[in-house]
């Protein structure tokens, strides 16, 4: 499939050549920034290839910036957390399953825009949805953890650690928002979305995917040992892409 992307035109495969020699530059540069481990930035030029390669600079742009923000939500009150021994592993750092499990599916998205036959604004917001929830995922996270006064569990409510899978905080789920409507208005800036009612859509499904992946951790990942974070990670942003979709053609808003 991958080939047949690459030959079906003299532009694309020109495109895919500046793909991969962009990205091979930048993580050759980038080794030794702290947001990535070595393996990581490997990963994440793999990564970068397929979307500059797929949807252009913009997407490409997209997942950079919400890179770069999730590193930054990750490292506020990063010393306190550390202290209470809720901080990300590694300093921070992400890792090759950290990459995937956040990608994997806009990844895909990313690709079958490039099938002639493709929805591709469908698609598109499917892409966005993506991002904005997982990076709605990491705002209400990392700022729960640190600065949530009362956390509950997520299905009965009932006070517990912060911390703990399934968690919420009211402090934490304005974070999951307000990353969900950050992550959208990347998004429609870079012209991946169009209009202020895809933004809201995506920014809305961002953070109920987010409760969603909140209810899977409560209730699943601490009783089947192989549903690992980086697979909630990936299940959750799958949701969100086939809800925003779902709810767009319902909408007729693509």
């Amino acid at each position: 499939m991958l080939a047949y992307l690459i030959l079906e035109s003299p532009e694309r495969l020109l495109q895919w050549r500046d793909a991969l020699l962009i990205n091979g530059l930048l993580i050759a540069l980038a080794q030794r920034v702290p947001l990535l481990t070595r393996a990581g930035w490997v990963h994440a030029g793999i990564l970068g290839t397929l979307l500059w390669g797929s949807l252009g600079w913009a997407g490409w742009l997209a997942v950079v910036l919400y890179l770069l923000l999730g590193s930054l939500v990750t490292r506020l009150g990063l010393r306190r957390k550390q202290e209470l021994g809720l901080a990300e592993g590694r300093g921070g750092r992400r890792g090759p399953e950290n990459v995937w499990g956040s990608a994997a599916i806009g990844a895909c998205l990313a690709l079958l825009c490039t099938l002639p036959w493709a929805p591709v604004p469908l698609l598109l917001i499917g892409f966005a949805a993506s991002f904005s929830a997982k990076l709605a995922d990491t705002c209400g996270s990392e700022i729960g953890k640190r600065w949530g006064r009362h956390t509950v569990l997520v299905t009965n409510l009932r006070p517990v650690p912060p911390g703990t899978e399934g968690a919420i905080s009211l402090e934490g789920s304005l974070a999951s928002l307000a990353g969900s409507a950050l992550m959208a208005l990347v998004a429609l800036q870079l012209g991946l979305l169009q209009g202020a009612v895809p933004w809201l859509l995506v920014t809305l499904v961002g953070l109920v995917a987010t409760l969603i992946e909140s209810l899977i951790g409560a209730t699943l990942q601490g009783r089947i040992t192989w549903l690992s974070n980086e697979l909630v990670n990936a299940l959750q942003t799958l949701i969100a892409a086939l809800l925003a979709i779902g709810l767009a053609v319902q909408l007729q808003i693509a």
